[in-house]
């Protein structure tokens, strides 16, 4: 059994996702695109540095990984730490907010991971049907 959060009036929120030109959608985004989500998810257990951070999050390129950082960090959502030192470390962490994102996420991302042999038997049957 499932328990359903309770719905909230448009009118009690000042922002709305579904509105074209709210600034929620762009940070929606972010949060919910593939490495967006990824990123957030990795930086859960702790800081880590770029390269680490790469490693975690297999596949996404040095350009994208950069660029995902850089939108996370403006929606106040990862912090980057660079220390004075040679060559210069940086680190990444999340911020209060991004961990509670990151948190909501996670658990969709457990959801789907445990419930993939649904998944993958129901595009098996869908693949069946249209061939």
């Amino acid at each position: 059994m499932s328990i359903m959060p309770e719905p909230v009036a448009e009118q009690d929120l000042p922002y709305n996702v579904f509105a074209k030109a709210c600034p929620s959608r762009g940070t929606l985004e972010h949060v919910t695109g593939r490495w967006g989500a990824l990123t957030l998810g990795a930086l859960y257990q702790g800081s880590l540095r770029f390269n680490e951070l790469r490693r975690r999050v297999d596949g996404v390129s040095e350009k994208m990984l950069s660029q995902t950082l850089h939108a996370l960090e403006r929606d106040g959502l990862v912090h980057r730490e660079a220390q004075p030192t040679n060559p210069p470390r940086v680190d990444y962490e999340l911020t209060s907010l991004g961990r509670e994102v990151a948190e909501r996420l996670l658990a969709l991302i457990h959801c789907v991971e445990g419930r993939m042999d649904e998944v993958l038997t129901a595009r098996q049957t869908y693949d069946a049907r249209r061939a």
